[in-house]
């Protein structure tokens, strides 16, 4: 290995810590030095993983656009060198892009894609995800029985891969589904065992994404008091996370609870037994 490679691989490293701890400045600003070392030595395979890891930060950055490009760059590369199982990961990475962006018929012919070359390179893990990837799309054009069945696919690779935290996740979406079709008993029972997952594991954040969908089931269930006091703790994940919803939950914490204080003042009181 060269220096230039090391330094590359180092960067890299570097960047992944960053990246996983959401400090996204400092992760693209090591990505773009490494991805200067890989330019320069010409190798195929480092500038595979450094483009790879600049197409998600700027993905998770909202930088569509540059992470399209990105991910393009990283496919060109990866048919060069023959790899079907990295292909079929980027083809699924831009099929998140059009999800994001709410472009769900073409977000579905990339996942489409994807799981073709992962079935043929008997990628099960890889499937699990773009499984739930393709309930999404699903629930969201409003195909709720091809949604549970994509989800459904997804929580049994899961399982078999002993990823709880996936499974955590799915059984969340799966809630979020039955919610949409207004099937709260579902939702709620679903979310629940979301919410006991995540508990299990120690994941507070995957607890708290539970909590939340609850909070709308309980909300649409006419169920306000045990909506607002799972919101408070939700709202306390917030502050602790520094999550981007605190100012939003927080908001709507505030208008539940005066909704629930008027509720009360308006009750007709007992009069006074003499």
């Amino acid at each position: 290995m060269t220096l230039r490679n090391s330094l590359s691989e180092e960067l890299n490293r570097q960047g992944n810590e960053h990246f996983s701890r959401g400090f996204y400045t400092e992760a693209y600003a090591c990505y773009v030095r490494a991805l200067e070392y890989d330019r320069l030595t010409g190798d195929q395979r480092a500038l595979v993983a450094t483009l790879g890891n600049l197409g998600n930060i700027c993905a998770v950055s909202g930088r569509r656009d540059s992470a399209q490009a990105h991910y393009q760059e990283v496919l060109g590369l990866q048919k060069l060198l023959g790899d079907e199982k990295g292909i079929g990961t980027t083809l699924a990475n831009l099929g998140n892009l059009r999800a994001d962006a709410e472009e769900w018929d073409r977000a579905r012919a990339y996942y489409l894609e994807a799981l073709d070359l992962m079935t043929k390179t008997h990628d099960e893990a890889a499937q699990a995800v773009l499984f739930s990837d393709l309930g999404l799309v699903a629930r969201e054009t409003g195909q709720f029985d091809e949604a549970i069945q994509f989800y459904e696919r997804s929580l049994e690779l899961m399982r078999r891969w002993g990823d709880l935290g996936g499974v955590a996740d799915v059984w969340r979406m799966i809630g979020r589904t039955f919610l949409a079709q207004k099937r709260y008993d579902e939702a709620t029972a679903c979310c629940q065992t979301s919410q006991s997952v995540a508990e299990r594991l120690g994941d507070e954040l995957r607890t708290g994404g539970a909590r939340y969908v609850l909070v709308q089931c309980y909300e649409e269930m006419g169920r306000l008091q045990d909506a607002a006091d799972l919101l408070e703790r939700v709202v306390h994940m917030d502050r602790k996370y520094c999550l981007p919803k605190l100012e939003e939950n927080t908001q709507r914490l505030k208008t539940l609870r005066a909704h629930l204080a008027d509720l009360y003042q308006s009750r007709p009181r007992r009069g006074m037994q003499t």
